[in-house]
């Protein structure tokens, strides 16, 4: 071993070595994570974000959005090209991302030094969170982001167990970089968890990571692949930063303001996983075994306290959980090699119970259709063209058709193949930044609860459309669209 690659900070681990890979039973369960999402992928018409994900990427391909990075509305289109219309396929690539989550837990015990049997419960708590459950079958940037942080959590602890060895590769931060680029087109929440691995290891180390090229070269690839969507947020007035005040003003609906948050940050692991979560945040932080990877406890710890304080999305650390509940697991291993402790029957009924508490989440998942009062795209798409073929030939030609906000408008361009009203407009969040109606649309169908800010800008509005989601007819338009628009937008 080259003693001189070691630094004071960072003892040697005990055990260098790891075991193989216990490849049948950890890709079996993450082939029945993968197939049960799978199989719930017709169910329940598109989730309300899946919706927005398909309708930007098909109908308004961009270098960025307002609200989120391109990567996932373009997969979201290109999918939809191979099967038009189907849910299965469109659905594909997120359900695989889900199943990747259980293989990356694994891989990460392993690195930690995890048997076989620790690999087998890491990918049981990976595939038995209540988050993913949920949500693992859309296709949402924040289906993929959990398994992109994983990726990056095991290219870095692979360095660190390289660099306990003494042979140290550095080729590893290099990817680390390129998955930081790759990332940050899918969301930019990579941004902070890069901040906080930073001051995490100026904190606690190994600091020595700080001083290798191929880190900062990785760092600049990583601006190279994210360049395309910053320079759109620069030149849009940086939009996603107006994002934080929203999605905290949103807290106490979706998520109990921060208290729920700081429950649901724990919660999401599921129950194995947030057993094991805990434990591994104490062994990361205790544990002379671990001392090199603490500071993965102390970007948890910074992360769990700063997404708490902004109010922020309650499943934002999905990406963390591999970490933490790797070390958990080796934790139970460490006691089961010493025998002071029979795990066996305790860890079956909690695993039966978290198996449970996700299948719950997994069903739950195919009834969320009426949230938000929404009802299904299709409905939806039928009740206003219906509205809308009711319009006399020469007045259609004039007619926009305007959602209240962005879930109403994505709703109306993917739930019908080809809708009679073409374009739909809203002045909400990055529908408003598609764009107004063309000026000779001096007529609009708004499809919506509310349409009193139209009331200001129209002569006459009322209702024609009666379903679950009204339609008004507003005409008599009072200024160009230059105008009106601006004081419509709206985050």
């Amino acid at each position: 071993m080259n003693s001189a690659v070691l630094s004071p900070e960072s003892p040697p681990p005990t055990r260098p070595d790891i075991a193989p890979l216990a490849k049948w039973p950890v890709f079996t369960v993450a082939g029945l994570v993968a197939a049960a999402h799978v199989a719930v992928a017709p169910l329940g018409g598109f989730w309300i974000d899946e919706a927005y994900m398909l309708a930007a990427g098909k109908f308004h391909p961009d270098w960025g959005y307002v609200d989120q990075p391109p990567l996932v509305p373009l997969l979201a289109a290109a999918m939809d090209r191979l099967a038009p219309g189907s849910l299965v396929v469109l659905r594909l690539p997120a359900a695989l991302a889900t199943a990747a989550i259980v293989v990356l837990t694994a891989l990460l015990a392993r690195e930690f030094g995890g048997d076989r049997r620790a690999q087998v419960i890491a990918a049981g708590a990976g595939a038995t969170g209540l988050w993913m459950a949920f949500v693992g079958h859309w296709v949402a940037p924040y289906t993929f982001e959990p398994a992109l942080w994983l990726v990056l959590t095991w290219l870095l602890v692979r360095w660190v167990r390289f660099r306990a060895l003494g042979r140290a590769d550095d080729r590893l931060l290099l990817l680390f970089g390129v998955g930081v680029g790759v990332t940050m087109q899918v969301k930019f929440q990579v941004a902070i968890l890069c901040v906080a691995l930073l001051i995490s290891v100026l904190l606690v180390g190994p600091r020595d990571i700080l001083r290798r090229p191929m880190l900062w070269g990785g760092a600049g690839i990583a601006l190279v692949i994210a360049a395309p969507t910053l320079i759109w947020q620069a030149l849009h007035g940086w939009p996603q930063l107006k994002m934080g005040a929203v999605v905290a003003s949103e807290s106490p609906m979706l998520s109990g303001g921060r208290s729920g948050t700081a429950l649901s940050l724990v919660i999401y692991a599921g129950v194995a996983g947030s057993a094991l979560l805990l434990i591994g945040l104490w062994r990361l932080l205790r544990s002379p075994e671990l001392r090199t990877y603490r500071f993965f406890a102390v970007t948890t710890v910074l992360l769990y306290g700063f997404f708490v304080a902004t109010a922020a999305r309650p499943y934002y650390l999905i990406g963390l959980y591999g970490v933490a509940t790797a070390a958990g697991v080796l934790g139970l291993q460490r006691r089961r090699e010493t025998r002071r402790t029979r795990l066996r029957w305790t860890a079956w009924p909690v695993f039966a119970l978290s198996t449970a508490a996700a299948g719950y989440m997994l069903w739950a998942s195919t009834m969320t259709t009426s949230m938000f009062g929404v009802p299904t795209a299709n409905s939806m798409a039928s009740d206003t063209s219906v509205a809308y073929l009711s319009l006399p030939p020469e007045q259609r030609a004039r007619t926009a058709v305007v959602g209240d906000s962005y879930i109403v408008a994505s709703m109306l361009e993917v739930g019908l193949p080809q809708p009679p009203y073409g374009e739909v407009y809203s002045p909400h969040r990055g529908y408003g930044y598609f764009g107004p109606p063309p000026e000779q649309a001096d007529t609009v169908l708004f499809v919506g609860t509310d349409p009193s800010a139209l009331r200001e800008r129209f002569a006459d509005v009322r209702q024609v459309g009666f379903g679950q989601v009204p339609v008004f007819l507003c005409t008599g338009r009072q200024g160009s669209w230059a105008e009106i628009w601006p004081s419509l937008q709206s985050l």
